[in-house]
């Protein structure tokens, strides 16, 4: 069964949404919607988020399932492979892929991503190296970006 926890953070409220044992989302939410149930999991991912926006961790070692049609979800695993503190653009994204044209695409996986911050999007920019687009807000992915040290136009 599905369970959503919310936790105050740097972004206002967070929801994490897992069953059992495995995260299946996390994102910025804007009011509590349903039954919060907080387990030590959810705390463990709060935990885990939290040490991130305070620069003390880099890697997340949490069990996650990810839920999308095969092309989002080989945009998820490329994103995964962006390491800290680095950005691809949407055009890379859609090279890695193996779909060179998709950037659209790729901007709509990146906006439909369950599990923002700990499968990062946040590092996908335009070619022009402007920040671009982001499903949390412009605000948060400017400063996950500054948090993980990247110059943004």
């Amino acid at each position: 069964m599905k369970h959503t926890a919310y936790y105050p953070w740097k972004f206002g409220l967070m929801s994490v949404i897992y069953e059992d044992e495995i995260l299946l989302g996390f994102d910025r939410a804007y009011c509590v919607d349903g039954e919060d149930i907080k387990s030590g999991f959810s705390d463990r991912v709060c935990g885990q988020i939290r040490e991130y926006l305070d620069g003390k961790r880099r890697t997340f070692d949490l069990p996650y399932a990810l839920h999308g049609t095969p092309f989002q979800m080989s945009v998820w695993r490329a994103l995964c492979d962006i390491p800290y503190g680095e950005t691809r653009s949407y055009a890379d994204i859609a090279r890695a892929v193996g779909n060179p044209k998709a950037c659209r695409a790729v901007g709509m996986s990146n906006h439909r991503n369950p599990i923002s911050i700990i499968v990062p999007c946040h590092r996908v920019i335009a070619a022009d190296g402007s920040i671009g687009g982001y499903g949390g807000g412009l605000d948060m992915k400017e400063a996950l970006l500054t948090l993980e040290g990247v110059k943004i136009k």
